[in-house]
This record gives C-alpha cells, sequence and structure tokens, in this order.
C-alpha cells in the first residue's frame, strides 16, 4: 500500500520538517554528482559501520557516523520513500512539538534507532545509511497522536483508493517491520532500527510536546 496524505490538518508551514527534507536531497544531489570512489570514501567516512563502531566505544569520533547516516540514501528510491514518509507524518508531529524540540526529538529517535541496529548486529561491516529510524520515531509519535486520522493509501495493480485509519495503517507498518526483524527478510534492512525508532517514538513523543498541547 502507498501512502498518499494524511486528513491531519496544520496551521503552521513545517519548518524543520522542510528543512530535514532538504538537508537530506542537498546532500543525495551532491553524492550523485561524486565520482565512484569519492562515494565510496564517503560512505567509509559518513556511514554507521556496527564493526568499526565496536572497535571505537571509547573514541568520540566513532559516534559521529550514528548521526551523519542519517542524511545519507543509497539511491533515489530510498531517498524518494523516506523523504515522502517524513513529509505525510512530520509535519502535524512537528506543530505539536515546535521547530527545536522536533529535531532534538528526530535526531534522538534517529540515535536510539542507530544503537538497536547496532546490538542487533555488532559484527556487520556493511554500511548502514538513511533517515529511516529517525522517521520510524516520528511515525512512533504520529501513531499515538493522531488517533482519529486517515491514511489515504493507495492500493496498487487495481489500482484502489483507501482511507486507512492512522493506528491500523502503521499497526501494519509496525508488524511488517518486526516480521522482517524476527524472520531476516531482506538482508542488508536495519529492521531493527526501525523497530526500535517506532518504540522510541512512542514512549518519548510526551517530553517533547509544547505545553500548550
Amino acid at each position: 500500500m502507498l501512502p498518499l496524505r494524511d486528513t491531519a490538518s496544520r496551521r503552521r508551514v513545517p519548518i524543520a520538517t522542510l528543512s530535514i527534507i532538504a538537508i537530506n536531497l542537498i546532500v543525495f544531489v551532491n553524492q550523485l554528482s561524486m565520482p565512484y570512489d569519492g562515494v565510496i570514501e564517503m560512505l567509509y567516512k559518513y556511514a554507521f559501520i556496527p564493526s568499526r563502531f565496536v572497535d571505537g566505544l571509547t573514541q568520540i569520533e566513532s559516534y559521529i557516523p550514528l548521526v551523519t547516516s542519517m542524511f545519507i540514501h543509497g539511491d533515489m528510491m530510498h531517498i524518494i520513500s523516506n523523504m515522502w514518509s517524513l513529509w505525510l507524518f512530520g509535519d502535524n508531529v512537528e506543530e505539536r512539538m515546535g521547530f527545536f524540540g522536533f529535531i532534538v526529538f528526530y535526531l534522538l529517535t534517529g540515535l536510539i534507532a542507530g544503537f538497536a541496529h547496532f546490538v542487533s548486529n555488532p559484527m556487520s561491516d556493511i554500511p548502514t545509511v538513511g533517515a529511516s529510524g529517525a522517521i520510524a520515531g516520528v511515525m512512533g509519535a504520529y501513531f499515538i497522536m493522531f488517533p482519529h486520522a486517515r491514511i489515504v493509501t493507495l492500493v496498487p495493480f487495481i489500482p484502489f483508493v483507501l482511507r486507512v485509519p492512522a493506528p491500523i495503517f502503521l499497526f501494519i507498518w509496525f508488524i511488517s517491520q518486526l516480521r522482517s526483524g524476527i524472520y531476516g527478510m531482506v538482508g542488508g534492512v536495519a529492521w531493527w532500527a526501525h523497530i526500535f525508532g517506532f518504540l522510541a517514538g512512542i514512549f518519548l513523543y510526551k517530553r517533547f510536546l509544547k505545553k500548550r498541547f
């Protein structure tokens, strides 16, 4: 199912969400302009590699890729799907949290997701990139914060459009991630980062809400 839009309204322009999307797009466009060797060098330096993290637990620079990896994507479909999900769910969550609260929340859930991936694959030497762990945190917050929203969803190949209650849509998404994490489906995907990013969003969102809400 492909989410097209949600029905939750907002009153303000989501500056933080748009800024995060812009940074990701700038990084990706720059990545496209780089030669192959340059991309490999960038991945080795800024992607999160669990096995390398193990070797440098006491070195502060080893923690930098936990953040920088959130702004790197593997290909066009990777960044489009991630940025669309961030735009779909991030604007409403940002409105409840405010600019700075949302950014801190986004980065924190992304860090938790990265640590979860490390714990589940500590000896992996595969570079991990993408914003999906942090976005899962945003989705977790949305799951609780907007129980009455609907996700307008396209069912491909039919085609057919459904208005799915947001909690049901996100619950189905979470179960699919959990199932894939348990059974190891589609290697190379950080399933446990998605799972724990989502759970972090559920349990931490209240700490970041603006007082007026």
